[in-house]
């Protein structure tokens, strides 16, 4: 046997049943056609992918995990320490909670922008984030108590944040402290002229 039939007999092997194609056809037919999508079926992939996109400021990418025994805090420049004292351990009231316990991160990725500026424009202070903690550095809760603090301190509105006190959720929830609009400020500032005049 000729080395060109062996190699014409591996080639057999390795293609298995094969159909040629019918006498003046050079293509295969790659099956029916799929119908093109209705304007509705564009229109919900259109929101739907509109929904994913809002805020996507924070950021998904590799974040450093915490130690998940380690509390968390932030204050940005010009906050007193006695201010973040105070909200560490509660005493500034809850005005507003946002609750992501057993949440998919995409889903709190969502959530959390909404909650800080709808708080923000309501001229709410402080809020409290109950996320849960983990015992393990990679669980879920711990992934996500490290991707809060992360984006949380993305967005201006957030003057500083400290894990709570045992009480209001420890490691398992966050106070935030957010700072005051332009509207609050003219308010106070008003109402300090009338108590001077």
């Amino acid at each position: 046997m000729n080395p060109s039939a062996f190699e014409d007999q591996d080639f057999r092997a390795l293609v298995g049943d094969v159909k040629p194609l019918r006498r003046g056809t050079n293509r295969a037919s790659p099956g029916p056609r799929r119908s093109r999508p209705t304007e509705a079926q564009l229109a919900r992939r259109e929101s739907a992918q509109a929904e994913l996109g809002q805020d996507s400021f924070l950021s998904d990418d590799f974040v450093e995990l915490l130690p998940p025994f380690d509390p968390m805090e932030f204050r940005r420049d010009g906050i007193q320490h006695g201010v973040v004292d105070r909200l560490r351990h509660g005493g500034y009231t809850a005005q507003s909670r946002l609750h992501l316990l057993r949440r998919p991160l995409a889903e709190c990725r969502r959530m959390l922008p909404s909650f800080i500026h709808e708080a923000y424009a309501h001229d709410l202070r402080s809020v409290l984030i109950v996320h849960g903690r983990g015992h393990e550095v990679d669980s879920a809760a711990n992934v996500l108590r490290s991707y809060l603090a992360k984006w949380l301190a993305q967005f201006d509105e957030v003057q500083a944040y400290v894990s709570a006190q045992p009480a209001d959720g420890g490691l398992g929830a966050t106070w935030v402290m957010l700072r005051k609009s332009a509207r609050a400020k003219a308010e106070n500032r008003e109402r300090q002229q009338k108590r001077r005049g």
